[in-house]
């Protein structure tokens, strides 16, 4: 695969993204679907048109997608053929070059998630039962902080 390029999404990419986030619901045993997958790309499209979405495209496909909306990391997803190849760790460090902390919900189950978040800085900051999230599900809130030259 050749090194991502990243841009900012453009509306035309709302069904890739949105393809991206419903497959890795479908694919994530844990993980309930609480919204249909038209609703996935709604979702996809309202966070490109506020201008949250960079993507990462690979080989001429979106590869994956982070959104942000200032220092709030909403989402960071792969294809699952754009795993443990860089992609991530290149949209996130995109993500940190803009901003001088950033602070991410996942889900306690997300195991991988956490420990990819650790290994880019990120520390656990906060738990919760998921009574506040619309899965239900216990998650985790992890920060980052620039750290001073």
């Amino acid at each position: 695969m050749s090194p991502p390029v990243l841009r900012a999404a453009r509306s035309t990419d709302a069904g890739a993204v949105g393809a991206i986030l419903s497959a890795f619901i479908d694919d994530t045993a844990w993980m309930p679907r609480v919204y249909t997958r038209a609703e996935d790309l709604s979702f996809a499209g309202d966070m490109i048109d506020r201008g949250w979405v960079t993507v990462a495209e690979a080989n001429a496909r979106v590869a994956g997608f982070a959104a942000r909306d200032g220092a709030e990391v909403h989402a960071l997803y792969l294809a699952a053929g754009a795993r443990r190849q860089g992609i991530g760790s290149a949209l996130l460090r995109a993500m940190q070059a803009q901003v001088d902390a950033l602070n991410l919900w996942t889900f306690q189950a997300n195991r991988g998630a956490q420990a990819f978040y650790a290994a880019h800085g990120f520390v656990p900051a906060e738990t919760t039962d998921g009574a506040g999230n619309d899965q239900g599900l216990p998650d985790l809130r992890m920060t980052w902080k620039r750290e001073a030259a």
